[in-house]
């Protein structure tokens, strides 16, 4: 992964183009949040039903936290805990951000991932846009972790390719805070790359 590669992926979400590219738990398909265009394609590809609600990926948390003003106190602190890493957090969205990513219901939970980006990975932390992002995978199938791993008809219908290597294989941590600001309450959805113990003990 070198700069270069970093300058054409945004060029390509500029563009509302769709790549194939990875992170720091299994390879994604990313596209520009706000393409309706880039969006349906992505959906397409992984043969996902377009009302089911998806994550908006930044590369720095502070990209995150200034695309998101008006996340509370609490909720700010909790994602400075536990990002950047192999977790996607179901944050209020009462202005409606994104509205591409929050499936059938604008206004409902966002979903936010800030990926840990070491090693061969680092580059991407150069990345200044932020991307609509889902696994790259058949939607039910299993995930990617190498290019090679990823279904060739997902392969042949991006617009970019950027390999990255081996990645861990595990998806995601899922976590929703939607009353983490109000009550303190979380609830963990999906236990995937970042342990339960972990998540708990940060919030």
């Amino acid at each position: 992964m070198t700069p270069e590669d970093v300058a054409t992926f945004e060029r390509c979400i500029a563009v509302g183009g769709v790549a194939l590219f990875p992170a720091d738990t299994v390879y994604g398909l990313a596209t520009e949040p706000e393409s309706k265009d880039g969006v349906y394609r992505l959906y397409r590809l992984k043969g996902r039903s377009p009302d089911r609600p998806t994550a908006v990926m930044f590369f720095r948390l502070e990209l995150a936290l200034a695309a998101l003003p008006e996340l509370g106190g609490r909720t700010r602190a909790a994602l400075e805990r536990l990002m950047p890493g192999g977790v996607t957090l179901l944050v209020p969205n009462p202005a409606g951000r994104f509205p591409l990513a929050s499936g059938p219901e604008p206004g409902g939970p966002l979903g936010v991932r800030v990926p840990r980006l070491e090693g061969r990975l680092a580059p991407l932390a150069g990345m200044n846009w932020p991307v609509l992002q889902s696994s790259a995978n058949r939607s039910g199938a299993a995930d990617a972790r190498s290019v090679e791993e990823v279904d060739g008809s997902i392969r042949s219908g991006v617009d970019l390719i950027l390999d990255g290597g081996d990645l861990p294989g595990t998806p995601s941590t899922v976590v929703d805070l939607s009353s983490y600001e109000a009550d303190g309450d979380f609830a963990i959805v999906r236990e995937g790359a970042v342990p339960r113990a972990t998540v708990e003990e940060a919030l």
